[in-house]
């Protein structure tokens, strides 16, 4: 596998942000917002190029917009953002573009609903997945959807659910073992979870993000934390090991951290629980 996060790199140089993997020693690297295939060609170009130069893996083209917005002009923007950023992604060859599949929340555009499980949601997910993969029809990228706590697809079962009824070989799997936690009987199986989780995708995933979660045990309702990998109560060393199975390229994304410097104890902490795992990111 490799590893791949966020880096802190001023201004828009194609190079530069190339380059600061290198020095962070990941071989697997988020898109920046700004390389747009469509404004910007030369700029997309010149990335590629140094992607490819450096034996750097692109994991993902990030969308995190509302398809799904009760708000009309939310919803067209997001479509057609969408579809640029899964053009960008074909473009550049990237192993997916992601989204979740969209949220009825109107305070937050990824938040909870209580119609997220019935079957107009499900259905108007459907529909505007296939919309923005049959505007660009991918061969060399997949559409992916974000696993999530609030959404109907909050499981491996529920997400192969919803890529059955989307019928289109461009739509592919972006997992985050994080998301999937939703109680503490999930939380605390830890590795069954994961190998169950594991048996239903197969080795169809394209690419993961990492990070930890921690019960917070001063609430009396449940509430999970996102907090620094080995900081909170996942199994990584089960967790690792699976992802060790998938093809050698998948890429593990760390993310959700604030600064340099923890995303650097991350990166830190994460190797080290693959090395007592015994296994290894390229």
């Amino acid at each position: 596998m490799r590893l791949g996060g966020p880096v802190f790199v001023e201004g828009r140089n194609p190079e530069s942000y190339v380059a600061a993997h290198v020095e962070k020693g990941y071989r697997a690297a988020y898109c920046p917002g700004w390389i747009n295939a469509d404004a910007n060609p030369e700029a997309c170009a010149a990335f590629k190029a140094a992607l490819a130069r450096h034996d750097i893996v692109l994991a993902e083209v990030g969308i995190w917009q509302n398809v799904l917005s009760r708000n009309p002009d939310e919803a067209k923007a997001a479509f057609e953002y969408s579809v640029r950023r899964l053009h960008t992604a074909e473009e550049l060859g990237a192993r997916c573009a992601v989204n979740t599949v969209g949220s009825w929340c109107e305070t937050h555009w990824d938040g909870p609903h209580e119609g997220h499980y019935s079957r107009d949601f499900f259905d108007a997910a459907v529909e505007a997945a296939r919309r923005v993969i049959d505007e660009v029809k991918p061969k060399r990228t997949k559409m992916t959807f974000e696993v999530m706590p609030c959404q109907f697809i909050d499981s491996a079962a529920e997400y192969m659910r919803f890529l059955r009824a989307v019928d289109r070989d461009a739509a592919g799997i972006h997992i985050d073992p994080a998301n999937s936690i939703t109680s503490p009987r999930i939380l605390y199986a830890g590795g069954d979870f994961f190998r169950n989780e594991f048996e239903i995708f197969g080795e169809a995933i394209v690419s993961i993000h990492l990070k930890d979660v921690r019960l917070d045990p001063s609430r009396f309702t449940v509430n999970f934390e996102e907090v620094p990998i080995g900081k909170g109560h996942m199994d990584y060393g089960t967790l690792l090991r699976l992802i060790d199975r998938l093809p050698p390229d998948t890429p593990g994304m760390l993310e959700h951290l604030d600064t340099e410097e923890q995303y650097d104890e991350s990166a830190s902490a994460v190797r080290a629980i693959a090395v007592r795992a015994g296994v290894m990111f390229r």
